[in-house]
């Protein structure tokens, strides 16, 4: 299949693994890139540059395909060193990079400069519209379903996605809620020209993350996600658990009094707790409602095959029988 988003990153087929915090290591980048998707390394997950450039070399290793690096922009007074996170990609020779978070403008002719094609995660058409104006090469598109932060307009990807089509004129990628090849063929009937999972690949064998995590995605169902940090304008997706029943307790007791410092017990510093020891209890994390289509666990080979073959039926067949 060819799509503005395969020329675009040398792909075979167009799906992306996104960005994902304590996910997104070598060996499921370079699993989702073998498998003829476009596998992501989550740079901040590396503490440091020197990190993320052996996390780099490590997924050299492992695929000879193209691969990208993420890099989120956190709205944080001390920022990461951002220049050497972009060293390291640039000296690795990887050249797609994922952005998210804050306007990543201050970054682009850096980065653009030394040939690296850059898509950005926007969770509504005015911010893809202002990454298209400062000269992102993509955007991915994240509607209200998705996990982790989907901004706060609530918009979901059946009307957000024929939207961003509507106005955009770069490619651009649809993410929240995919799972398989009708997801696929949905995102291309609707505009997109690609898209990217998240939930979906971390309930793989490559997904280097605890059994005890992905048993609980198998278990879930399109229910079983709640919106947290609502009142902090900072909201996020994530599987229902102990922990966040906590949370939305003090959200709703505190109301518009509450402050990050009230729930940093829930949600600072969980994530190798849950993806690498297992205990999903121990805070909040991400997930998308997709979790109610998610029911196994294949290889990111096995299911980026079966994506592609149920969506070429899906077109030949059933649509092209409709005729």
């Amino acid at each position: 299949m060819k799509t503005r988003i395969t020329e675009l990153f040398g792909i075979e087929h167009p799906i992306l693994q996104g960005g994902m915090h304590y996910v997104g290591f070598a060996e499921l980048a370079a699993a989702v890139s073998n498998a003829g998707g476009l596998g992501i390394l989550t740079g901040l997950t590396q503490k440091t540059p020197a990190e993320l450039a052996r996390e780099i070399a490590r997924c050299r290793e492992r695929t000879d395909r193209p691969f990208g690096v993420n890099l989120t922009f956190l709205p944080t007074v001390t920022s990461p060193d951002y220049p050497g996170y972009i060293s390291a990609i640039l000296d690795g020779g990887v050249r797609i990079v994922e952005t998210a978070g804050r306007n990543p403008e201050a970054h682009l002719l850096r980065l653009q400069g030394a040939g690296v094609t850059v898509i950005h995660k926007c969770t509504s058409v005015r911010h893809a519209l202002k990454a298209e104006a400062i000269g992102c090469d993509a955007v991915s598109v994240d509607g209200f379903e998705c996990g982790g932060h989907p901004g706060e307009d609530d918009v979901p990807n059946l009307i957000l996605l024929p939207r961003a089509a509507d106005e955009l004129k770069i490619p651009f990628v649809a993410s929240g809620g995919m799972a398989d090849g009708r997801s696929l063929v949905a995102a291309l009937a609707l505009g997109a020209d690609g898209m990217s999972m998240g939930t979906r690949f971390m309930a793989t064998k490559e997904a280097p993350i605890h059994e005890n995590v992905k048993r609980a995605i198998i278990g879930a169902t399109e229910l079983d996600t709640r919106l947290v940090m609502r009142p902090l304008r900072n909201t996020e997706r994530v599987l229902k658990n102990a922990a966040v029943e906590r949370l939305l307790e003090k959200e709703a007791s505190l109301g518009r009094k509450i402050r990050f410092e009230d729930i940093i017990e829930e949600v600072a510093g969980m994530y190798p707790k849950i993806m690498r020891d297992g205990d999903t209890e121990a805070g909040v994390w991400s997930c998308g409602m997709v979790a109610g289509l998610i029911r196994d666990v294949p290889t990111c080979k096995e299911l980026i095959d079966r994506i592609m073959t149920e969506a070429g039926a899906l077109i030949r067949t059933r649509l092209g029988g409709m005729l």
